[in-house]
């Protein structure tokens, strides 16, 4: 067997290096945490996580061959995702994002992942809303009822974006108020752009407990 002094060892490392960065390689995620690399003497699959690949090269001499090298460099440049994220659609706004694996059924990027009963802020007021209906449809397309105007155009909501989807939100009822109090007007659905909506977060906690009594018995359309 020969011994490869330091000196010897990190010259192989840097010729990987470079042969990682040169080489025409082609990088495509399969889904799973693994990358398939195409190159003019081969067609291989890496595993970067598990730091393996299936390449003579890491297979008889181990260690992070060009390929595995190629597949870091292009996931550090973003131009293909990382392992456990896949490129996939959104269901309601159509736009690709970057969603954990496994998939859902129906993926939703970040800015439409809002759950109905769930509580929400305006970002333009601080007030706390609960989230009446799933998000659908895009704000420059969507009337205000009563109003003859769209989300986007409607006071307030010129900042954010026109193609953003509506979601439906409704205050939560006033302390105090007892079933047989309800009226119409508590029940009175508002709809915004998403992106003027944020998730409450930890400080909005102790006012989502106290109105997630007044609201559980609601019915959501």
């Amino acid at each position: 067997m020969t011994l490869r002094t330091s000196d010897e060892s990190s010259v192989a490392l840097d010729e990987r290096t470079r042969r990682a960065r040169t080489e025409p390689m082609s990088v495509t995620a399969m889904g799973g945490g693994t990358h398939r690399v195409v190159t003019d003497s081969g067609d291989y699959v890496v595993d970067l996580t598990g730091g393996r690949c299936t390449c003579p090269d890491h297979r008889y001499r181990g260690g992070w061959c060009k390929h595995l090298r190629r597949v870091a460099a292009e996931v550090n440049a973003g131009t293909v995702p990382p392992p456990g994220k896949s490129p996939v659609e959104c269901s309601v706004c159509g736009r690709e994002f970057l969603a954990d694996e496994p998939v859902d059924d129906r993926p939703r990027c970040k800015r439409c992942d809002f759950d109905v009963g769930q509580f929400v802020v305006d970002d333009n007021t601080g007030d706390l809303l609960v989230v009446a209906g799933a998000p659908g449809g895009r704000a420059d397309e969507t009337t205000v009822p009563d109003r003859n105007v769209t989300v986007a155009d409607y006071p307030g909501n010129e900042r954010y974006p026109d193609d953003d989807p509506v979601v439906r939100v409704m205050y939560p009822l006033p302390p105090g108020l007892e079933s047989g109090e309800v009226r119409p007007h508590h029940l009175r659905q508002y709809r915004f752009p998403a992106s003027r909506l944020r998730p409450a977060g930890d400080a909005d906690d102790e006012r989502a407990d106290d109105a997630d009594e007044r609201t559980r018995m609601r019915q959501f359309a």
